[in-house]
Formats: C-alpha cells, sequence, structure tokens
C-alpha cells in the first residue's frame, strides 16, 4: 500500500464535482471527529437490479480477506465501495416477498483501489492507493482542482404521500401489536420532487451538508442514479476482530429556545415508552450480534446516550461482539442487515408487514452503504435521512417505530420532523 501526508486539507467534494467517474464515492462526518473519505480511480463496478440480488450476494462471498500492511491505521487501505437497497432484504429472508419492479439500483459494489482522506480530528488529508501510478495521478488531482461553488437547489415541483395513508397504517399496526403478531413496527412514507434542470447531487449533497449535518453523510454516483445522504446512524463497523452497531431509537424534535431544547432533551430520555422501545431494539441488536460473535463477547458498551442533531434529538446506544474467527464479511451484512431499528421486531415479521402496507419500493432508504477493506474490515450507515435522485426526478422517506400506545396524528408529525432538513435543502421551510 502507497500513503501520503497532504499538506492542505482537500475539498473532496469539488474534487467529485469535476470527475464524478473517477472519484464517484463521498463519505463525510460531522464536526471535529471522524474521517472524510472519497473513493477514488475505481475498477470493476457492478451495479445489481430488480432480480440481481443473489448475484450480489455471490459477488460479496467471493472475497476474501487479506492482511494489508496499515503502519499509519488509515480507515481505508482499498477494497472495495458497497451499497445495499433496502429491497435487497428479500435474498436475506425469503420469506419477505420480493418488493415491486424499480428502476433504482438494488445493490452496488466497486473495487476501489484509492481513496483521499481527511482526519477530522488532526486536520491531516491522506492519499492512499494500491499503486504508485495510482497515487501519482491522486498527487495531480488534488493539487489541480478548483474550489467547488455550489449552486442553488430549485424546484419544479413537490408533492408527498397522503397522510391520511400514513395515520391508517399506524391504526392497522397496532392491530397487529394487539393481535401478537409484533411488538413495534417501523413505517414510513414519501416525499417525490422534480428538481431544476441545472440541479446536480453535488450541489443537493452540499445543501443537505448546511441542512443537516450528520456523522454518516454519503454521496454515490452510479452514472444515471444518485444517493445523497445525512444520515445519523451507522449499521456496522468491523475493526480489530470487533463488530459493533449504534442503533438509534427515540426521537423528539427540536427547539430554537434553548430552555425549551433542553425540556425536550430530558423529556425524550425520560420517557418511559421511548426507553422501552429503545431497549428492546438493543435486545435485537445483541441477537443479531450473537449470531457472528464468540459466546460471552456481545456487549453494550454505551446505553441511551442523547445525540442532538439539527431538528431532533436521538436516543443512540452501541452494542459490540468479538466476531468468530471463520465469520466472513458477507456473513456479518447476513446478520445485521436491515437494521432492526429501521424494520421492527421480530424483524423477519416486521419486514413482512411492511411490505404488505408500503406499495413501492425503498429503494435506497433503510439500506446501507459504506466500504469493505481488503483485510475485511469495513464499515456501513443505515440510508435514512437520505435522497434518491434520477435525473431531475427525486424521493425521499421518513418514518418511526410504531408500538401499542403511538398515537397516528403524533406519528405522522414525527416523520415531518425527521424529513425537515431534507425539505430545507430543497428551500422549503415547514413549521
Amino acid at each position: 500500500m502507497f500513503t501520503e501526508r497532504l499538506d492542505v486539507s482537500p475539498d473532496l467534494l469539488a474534487l467529485h464535482a469535476a470527475d464524478r467517474a473517477r472519484f464517484p464515492y463521498l463519505l463525510m462526518s460531522s464536526g471535529e471527529q471522524g474521517w472524510d473519505m472519497l473513493f477514488a480511480l475505481p475498477g470493476e463496478t457492478r451495479l445489481f437490479y430488480d432480480g440481481e440480488g443473489g448475484a450480489f450476494l455471490d459477488a460479496v462471498r467471493a472475497i476474501t480477506p487479506q492482511p494489508v500492511d496499515n503502519p499509519h491505521c488509515l480507515p481505508f487501505v482499498g477494497g472495495w465501495f458497497v451499497f445495499l437497497g433496502y429491497d435487497l432484504l428479500s435474498e436475506f429472508e425469503p420469506s419477505v416477498p420480493a418488493g415491486v419492479p424499480d428502476s433504482f439500483p438494488l445493490a452496488a459494489l466497486a473495487r476501489v483501489p484509492a481513496a483521499v482522506l481527511l482526519d477530522r480530528a488532526a486536520g491531516q488529508g491522506w492519499l492512499v492507493a494500491e499503486s504508485a501510478e495510482a497515487l501519482a495521478e491522486l498527487r495531480a488531482r488534488v493539487g489541480a482542482v478548483a474550489p467547488f461553488t455550489p449552486r442553488p437547489v430549485a424546484l419544479q415541483s413537490l408533492t408527498e404521500d397522503d397522510p391520511s395513508w400514513y395515520t391508517d397504517a399506524v391504526v392497522r399496526l397496532k392491530r397487529y401489536i394487539v393481535e401478537g403478531d409484533v411488538f413495534q413496527v417501523n413505517i414510513s412514507r414519501g416525499w417525490r420532487a422534480t428538481l431544476a434542470e441545472s440541479v446536480r447531487a453535488a450541489n443537493l449533497f452540499a445543501a443537505l451538508r448546511r441542512a443537516n449535518p450528520a456523522p454518516f453523510s454519503a454521496l454515490a454516483d452510479f452514472g444515471t442514479a444518485q444517493i445523497v445522504s445525512s444520515s445519523p446512524e451507522r449499521l456496522v463497523r468491523v475493526r480489530d476482530g470487533w463488530a459493533e452497531t449504534r442503533p438509534i431509537a427515540g426521537t423528539h424534535p427540536r427547539s430554537p429556545d434553548p430552555a425549551e431544547d433542553a425540556a425536550l432533551k430530558q423529556r425524550l430520555i425520560s420517557s418511559t415508552k421511548e426507553r422501552a422501545e429503545h431497549v428492546m431494539l438493543i435486545d435485537l441488536e445483541r441477537n443479531d450480534l450473537g449470531r457472528i460473535s464468540q459466546p460471552g463477547t456481545v456487549e453494550v458498551n454505551e446505553l441511551m446516550a442523547v445525540a442532538s442533531y439539527a431538528y431532533v434529538h436521538h436516543i443512540e446506544s452501541n452494542v459490540r461482539g468479538r466476531l468468530r474467527p471463520e465469520v466472513t464479511p458477507a456473513e456479518v451484512l447476513r446478520a445485521l442487515f436491515p437494521g432492526g431499528t429501521i424494520t421492527g421486531c421480530p424483524k423477519v415479521r416486521t419486514m413482512q408487514i411492511i411490505r404488505e402496507l408500503e406499495a413501492g419500493a425503498r429503494r435506497a432508504y433503510t439500506g446501507s452503504l459504506g466500504y469493505l477493506n481488503r483485510d475485511g474490515s469495513m464499515d456501513l450507515n443505515i440510508l435514512i435521512r437520505t435522497f434518491m435522485q434520477e435525473g431531475q426526478q427525486l424521493r425521499f422517506r421518513a418514518g418511526g417505530g410504531i408500538v401499542a400506545d403511538s398515537d397516528p396524528e403524533r406519528e405522522l408529525q414525527e416523520t415531518r420532523h425527521k424529513a425537515r432538513g431534507l425539505l430545507r435543502a430543497l428551500g422549503v421551510e415547514q413549521g
């Protein structure tokens, strides 16, 4: 592996915007922690569509991790960019019917031999490549790129799913819960927009980062389709033999008034309903990790922290387990995907009910993207707070977990709170 420190902090979005084919995938953190990563110079890139989920899983199973020298402990050392659409779940769980046919990619796997990295804590940029030639190309590109000036995001139209459909769905879900089918189900509703012709994914990403910065943000360009995300949630990270997931469950809106905002935060963490729901989903994640971890190693090493984002407070925890030595990357994905916080409990039955109630494909929403290193380490998010773009057409969704005492109107309002950052990125202010 070839690495090189940079004297300046690279403008990763500018590099992407200047050449989307050579710099197609961007991951960004927020605040003063974490890493920003721009994956570069992709080799074999495979997009998978409806009916091709099995081929995607076969491709992931064919990856054999190998030791990689990493003296600087960089998070990416060459490997693959990975995307899993939510509707891939039928390949993991055949009892869930396949979704309706859809034009958006179902999954993607791209061999990536190089990247430009930025350590936010240290303010240090890095070039990473598997060959000297790739390193030289990165060096030349970083030195020549002009600053990126985003264009305003303009809309031609915006529509949303009928609110009464959502409140009716909540009532139906409560019936399922009372009858003992499930304990909690995460149901979502959608928005559709038509963008002005000049709006590109890089403009959308810049607007979303301003409106709703988040630690697992992403921009993925597949040519005819793009994913633009400001996700706050991690699906799974594998490092040094440990797998960890960071479930988010429990949401309250924020207030511009500091005193009221502090009260809302306290109300969230004090809520018996929110805490019970969160503990239930922690148990689900412990069970998922237990399928691939050494006995006795699964633990909750951070419990019920309240994290504050631009428009909402969330309750977050961290669950981890030491992997069994023989576990492969494909088996990690099979155990954890899709995330329990965006399906419900018990997971399989909730996925069946979601398929029954939600008429269309979720596409990227509540799927996952990230990277898989050559050594088998990985880091993938859960795609919430996410735009899905095809030309001028844009879709996004928001949802929430429904339990026995959920109020339909309050649950509808929660979807609007969660969509506020996305709407603001489109220039739409919502009260």
